[in-house]
């Protein structure tokens, strides 16, 4: 069973901004950092997709490539630094919540 090109086009115009939708949510409404974390690493998916999907579009994949592998290693690289000053945060307070974060001090 192919999928042809709008069908493909309909589903990735759907979850793209839903994909977003989720991730910025996910961001917005939780104190928990790891959720937080996990909510950031959905919003990156959704650009990803996008810049992929845009690039399918415009037939110019030799310059969404570059741009998506840039952009993973920078979600790595983000996801590895808020993940250790995480890990440090909940070392200290023994709590994931950000509101315990209000009372620091320095």
């Amino acid at each position: 069973m192919a999928i042809d090109n709008a069908a493909l086009m309909k589903l990735i115009l759907i979850f793209v901004p839903l994909l977003f939708i989720i991730g910025f949510f996910c961001i917005i409404i939780t104190h928990n950092m790891i959720r937080a974390l996990i909510g950031l690493e959905i919003l990156t998916k959704a650009v990803t997709l996008l810049l992929v999907f845009a690039g399918y579009i415009t037939g110019n994949m030799p310059f969404a490539q570059p741009l998506v592998i840039t952009l993973i290693i920078i979600e790595v690289v983000i996801i590895a630094v808020t993940a250790g000053v995480i890990l440090n945060v909940f070392k200290h307070n023994k709590s994931l919540d950000v509101r315990n974060l209000r009372t620091l001090k320095g």
